[in-house]
């Protein structure tokens, strides 16, 4: 009898075109969103590598009067640029990219950005096009598809140009289909909270409408970006020191825990090889599998290791999240805080949080939650992200003077080498318990300096009322008894201006007694 299981292997991108709900491209409205924000992380990643102001151009067109959804998304940045030779497989392969070392960067997965260009094919069957230069003397302009089954760029059209005005960075241009009427609080939003993290940018977005949208830049500053890093020996697993093993210049296993590792020096190195029963000069060929799990075991048992380096992490900075606030949204209070670093696993991570009062924050029965993630705003699956849970779970706002109704804005940001996303889609955090303590450090102290600020609003009202008090009824009590003792009637004034009392609180006082009187 013959088997009827069928076997067969899949390329990623083939991967990815069968599942493409799992990165987040589920329906027409959802996945233009996607596109967009994919294609723009991207130009934002490739401004902070070469540390200048971002410059993103964002377009919208309609391509066919009849199919309002057949829609040209361009997107045009000023970064670093792609070398000619390099710009197909950069744009035409998944897990192919530069975001796979160890450092903080908007993208995780290398899928992002092509599987924008992919989604755009797989619902139009139209080439994308890609034109880049990184400042030399020519410009390459690829027009492209993707081979899904072979995961490769199919090159349909490749330009030279001159690059007479020595122009750098990177125009994407893909048509693709979209429900823009679906996605357009979305879109708006998520280019709202783009430029509150990234105050250093100039963001221009053009709707189908021809609609456009400006944020800009409000700080000159550029924020240091991430640098590359080894891997902490708590973040590492077997399959991770077994890749390191065979690529490593090393020859004996001292010197590898101390070149390939960080915050291993050689007396670390010496105790953690004893702890884990191996010779101090084993060469690295001759480590065994058995070995290399002892190793891991190790590592995990060894507990002296200092805190990971924080070199591989950019955070976006309370001078950054205060200039981004404070233009959006003008609240009449804010406080931000950054937390040192920590880790979780081996792996080193920043929080910061701001709370936002007042100004243009909206009053509402819930508090206003904008996440961020690796300076990526997380606009779905809120309710099942780490900041929810904290602001709803772990903070008894009631402590802290604040009320249902109340304009108030909680901002969260986890910066990482490796996010703990919970999906693929890159919504929403998972609830490490190290960042569910950091976030929730952060919170309080930025809800105490909330609370205080409150007091001063109750005490500021409790005196204006004391004071309205005596404004309207210190004249009338003068004027009457004045009128008792047929005498005239004394100057007030000067009491009254002595406890705070202006004249014009003391007319608009007459005004609203003359008022209930005819009423």
């Amino acid at each position: 009898m013959t088997s009827q299981v069928r076997f067969e292997e899949i390329s990623p991108a083939d991967f990815f075109y069968r599942n493409r709900d799992l990165a987040g491209f589920t329906n027409p409205a959802r996945s233009l969103y996607m596109c967009v924000r994919e294609l723009v992380e991207n130009s934002l990643d490739a401004t902070e590598i070469i540390k200048v102001p971002p410059n993103v151009w964002v377009q919208l067109e309609p391509v066919d009067d009849q199919n309002e959804r057949v829609l040209r998304l361009t997107v045009k940045d000023n970064g670093i640029g792609v070398e000619g030779d390099k710009i197909p497989k950069a744009f035409g392969t998944v897990l192919y990219g530069s975001k796979y070392g160890f450092k903080q960067s908007r993208g995780t997965f290398g899928v992002g950005g092509t599987m924008a260009l992919l989604y755009g094919q797989i619902t139009t069957n139209q080439a994308f096009t890609v034109t880049s230069s990184t400042g030399g003397k020519e410009i390459h302009e690829y027009r492209m598809m993707i081979d899904i089954v072979e995961n490769k760029p199919r090159v349909l059209e490749h330009n030279v140009l001159p690059n007479q005005r020595k122009w750098r960075g990177t125009i994407v241009r893909v048509t693709l289909e979209g429900d823009y009427a679906g996605s357009r609080s979305k879109i708006l939003e998520y280019f709202t909270m783009t430029a509150v993290v990234n105050a250093h940018a100039n963001i221009v977005f053009v709707d189908p409408k021809y609609r456009t949208y400006v944020f800009r830049r409000v700080i000159e500053d550029v924020p240091e970006p991430p640098k590359e890093g080894k891997p902490h020996p708590l973040g590492v697993d077997v399959e991770t020191v077994n890749r390191l093993l065979a690529n490593t210049r090393s020859r004996d296993i001292r010197s590898f825990l101390t070149s390939e590792f960080q915050r291993i020096g050689p007396k670390t190195a010496e105790e953690v090889l004893r702890l884990a029963g191996i010779d101090l000069g084993k060469k690295v060929k001759e480590i065994t599998h058995d070995e290399v799990t002892r190793l891991v075991e190790a590592f995990r048992n060894y507990g002296k290791f200092r805190a990971p380096e924080t070199s591989t992490i950019s955070p976006v900075g309370v001078k950054f999240i205060e200039a981004g606030l404070r233009a959006i949204y003008k609240p009449e209070f804010l406080h931000v805080v950054q937390r040192p670093p920590s880790s979780y696993s081996g792996i080193p991570f920043v929080v910061e949080a701001a709370i936002a009062y007042g100004g243009a924050i909206e009053p509402s029965e819930e508090i206003h939650l904008l996440r961020f993630a690796n300076k990526i705003p997380l606009l779905y699956d809120e309710k099942a992200d780490v900041s929810w849970k904290v602001i709803s779970e772990r903070i008894d706002w009631s402590a802290y003077k604040v009320q249902r109704g109340m304009p108030v804005l909680v901002l969260t940001s986890i910066c990482s080498p490796k996010v703990p996303y919970k999906t693929v889609g890159k919504e929403a955090i998972s609830d490490r318990p190290e960042i569910e303590r950091e976030l929730t450090i952060a919170i309080r102290e930025c809800a105490r300096e909330l609370r205080l600020h409150l007091s001063r609003l109750e005490k500021r009202e409790a005196a204006k009322k004391r004071l309205s008090v005596y404004a309207r009824y210190l004249p009338m009590i003068a004027k009457n008894s004045a009128y008792v003792a047929e005498t005239d009637p004394p100057d007030v004034m000067p009491l009254l201006k002595s406890i705070g009392v202006t004249a014009k609180m003391v007319e608009d006082e007459a005004k609203a007694i003359a008022e209930e009187l005819a009423s």
